[in-house]
């Protein structure tokens, strides 16, 4: 897994871990939880959006 600090907006990824694995799209919205975890929402090609842990996506070379 990629490290969640280095995840800009914009960039294409792939969900390797939690409930939406396998899922791939744009990384968007990261914010910082009160807990400190990084939380973003991802947009998939047919414009659904889903939000998860940025320790769950490993980022798309591109």
């Amino acid at each position: 897994m990629s490290d969640p600090n280095k995840l800009k907006d914009g960039d294409q990824c792939t969900v390797v871990g939690g409930t939406h694995k396998g899922k791939s799209g744009t990384v968007r919205d990261i914010n910082t939880s009160k807990t400190g975890h990084i939380t973003i929402t991802v947009v998939q090609a047919n414009g659904e959006r889903f939000k998860t842990l940025g320790r769950n996506v490993e980022v798309k070379a591109v």
